[in-house]
């Protein structure tokens, strides 16, 4: 099935075949990856730092982030800076970091030329307010986890942080924009402990991380947009 922007300002789909489908017929793409891609990059360039996306091995990624002289992100989160985003919560003004990630890396770098932001609830607004500066066709992409054969498995946090962004947004929204909405504004008043009780949450609490998702459940928090230029996410603060 090959999606158009139809009717539709606003449109949501799911992971890379979201990615294809929308970003042809629209201005701008947000990505949305609540625990924890997109809430690590907020927290990061709000400080000043660069992230660099990155979508192959570990391997790959060391010479990627030699070639850049930057710091290469730990592929585990008890080390160093890393896709925890309290890893990130100190990290110094001008620090180029390479972060890998399988899926809200790996989404960022398939929209081609289009203005990408990354999107989660920290930054909801400022998210919001940067794509209406740029265009009225928008492309709100929930990244989902992955189940272990690696197929797309979606979730709640990226569904209501695609849908606190989409309060945000004017325009005519699709079906599947409304129902982000929807399930966004019946969360918002419990946002805490439902991150918390979800199962993508549940199993970062289980590991230890329960600090990472209280830091992605604070709600418009932030003024930063972090948006992709030159193959990294650089600060537009608003």
């Amino acid at each position: 099935m090959t999606v158009t922007a139809g009717d539709f300002d606003i449109q949501l789909e799911w992971g890379m075949r979201g990615v294809e489908q929308l970003t042809p017929v629209s201005d701008v793409v947000i990505i949305v990856d609540v625990l924890s891609f997109t809430t690590s990059v907020e927290i990061a360039v709000s400080r000043g730092a660069v992230v660099y996306p990155f979508a192959g091995d570990h391997i790959e990624a060391e010479a990627y982030a030699r070639e850049l002289h930057a710091e290469l992100a730990a592929k585990s989160r008890e080390n160093g800076y890393s896709l925890s985003p309290q890893s990130l919560r100190e990290i110094p003004a001008g620090t180029r970091l390479v972060l890998p990630s399988p899926n809200g890396s790996t989404l960022s770098l398939g929209t081609g030329k289009t203005c990408t932001l990354a999107g989660s609830l920290r930054n909801a607004r400022a998210i919001a307010d940067r794509a209406m500066e740029v265009g009225h066709r928008i492309a709100v992409i929930a990244a989902g986890e992955r189940w272990p054969d690696g197929s797309l498995r979606p979730s709640f946090e990226d569904h209501i942080g695609a849908g606190a962004i989409i309060e945000g947004l004017r325009g005519t929204r699709s079906p599947e924009a409304e129902s982000a909405l929807a399930a966004w504004k019946g969360a918002k008043t419990d946002l805490k402990a439902l991150l918390l009780g979800c199962a993508s949450g549940r199993e970062l609490v289980d590991r230890g991380f329960e600090p990472d998702v209280l830091l992605a459940s604070e709600w418009n928090v932030s003024a930063c947009a972090p948006e992709l230029q030159a193959r990294a996410f650089r600060s537009r603060t608003g």
